[in-house]
């Protein structure tokens, strides 16, 4: 399907997803208000379809936008399952953030997290964020094979006698050897609501999701744990490679759902 057929059949669906902005100074994550947000479709990225402004807490009212139909994301299928879209933010005394390829599924709602950088604070010129396709409709590098009981090494660490949830991990956005790569120092349970928001459809059942965010927390424990990387000679936990973990997208749009899930997987530990 070509780009203009897909944003008129975009535009004349009636299934409609929903869209929230929080958006946040990357100086104290102090919440930024009066800040503008511009949407448009990614398949049409020069017509601005959407406007809306950021409140005193730095979060928007809710956008319902058009997607494809839920069913598509239901079963396996070359139609791609989800709508994207391109967000322009903007605010005085700011840098202006760019970010494109935002997935928005029929009846679930995005958060789509923005921090700004003042403009004061100089930033590289790296403003821009791009979603790469969901890792269930792209083209990725399968899991590379590994041992199933892996040796434990001695890395000058503190090994704890028993698995403890880390407060932050360190994510390479890249494979291991890339040394070009950045580190992200990531909060535990925004990583895991990352990875699932990547690595699985927000309109799946209820029971599915959290069957998935506990593989996902098993494997990122793992990691940890074993310091798999560390003993290596890597200064990271993990990678946000398929080949090598899971699936990380930096600046990426989590789901409300997901969200949800994973905060009540805590709340009862």
């Amino acid at each position: 399907m070509s780009e203009q057929s897909l944003h008129a059949a975009q535009q004349n669906a009636t299934s409609r997803g929903g869209l929230v902005f929080n958006v946040t100074s990357s100086l104290a994550l102090v919440p930024i208000e009066n800040a503008t947000i511009n949407i448009y479709s990614a398949a049409n990225p020069e017509v601005q379809i959407e406007r809306v402004t950021s409140n005193s807490v730095g979060q928007t009212e809710r956008v319902e936008l058009p997607t494809p139909p839920v069913e598509y994301s239901e079963q396996p299928q070359e139609i791609q399952p989800y709508a994207n879209y391109n967000f322009e933010i903007t605010s005085e005394g700011y840098d202006p953030v760019y970010i494109a390829g935002a997935e928005l599924f029929a009846g679930e709602t995005a958060v789509q997290p923005v921090q700004l950088d003042p403009v004061s604070i100089p930033t590289e010129g790296e403003n821009d964020i791009v979603i790469p396709p969901h890792t269930l409709f792209g083209d990725y590098p399968p899991k590379i094979p590994e041992a199933e009981v892996k040796p434990v090494g001695e890395s000058g660490e503190i090994v704890l006698s028993r698995v403890v949830i880390p407060e932050y991990v360190v994510v390479h956005d890249g494979v291991p050897a890339d040394s070009r790569a950045k580190n992200y120092y990531v909060k535990y349970t925004d990583y895991i609501k990352n990875v699932a928001s990547s690595e699985i459809y927000s309109t799946w059942s209820e029971d599915t999701i959290y069957a998935n965010i506990f593989a996902i927390m098993s494997f990122t424990l793992n990691r940890v744990y074993a310091e798999w990387y560390r003993n290596q000679g890597y200064d990271f936990k993990i990678t946000s490679s398929t080949a090598y973990d899971q699936k990380w997208v930096y600046g990426r749009n989590i789901f409300q759902n997901i969200d949800y899930y994973v905060d009540s997987v805590f709340s009862v530990c």
